[in-house]
């Protein structure tokens, strides 16, 4: 199982891309997990996450071919 994780903002500075993939992350949960384990920069950034296009609030399971989308907060104007 193949997921694609698109970065953007500061995100995107400190894993150092807009993207990458992850195999075998079952969850959204096993995704910010796994990042933040390889990029300790991470756990201090706050975030919110997205799963096609849809901002998600807690953990969601992924399947083969979903993209995730790790986003800093943002504000309305």
């Amino acid at each position: 199982m193949k997921i694609e994780i698109l970065l953007f903002g500061r995100l995107a500075e400190l894993l150092g891309g807009t993207h990458l993939f992850l195999e075998d992350a079952k969850d959204t949960y096993t995704v910010c997990n796994r990042l933040e384990e390889q990029f300790p920069a991470l756990k201090q950034v706050k975030y919110q996450v997205a799963v096609n296009q849809s901002i998600i609030h807690g953990n969601k399971l992924l399947t083969d071919g979903m993209t995730v989308a790790l986003m800093p907060p943002f504000s309305g104007g």
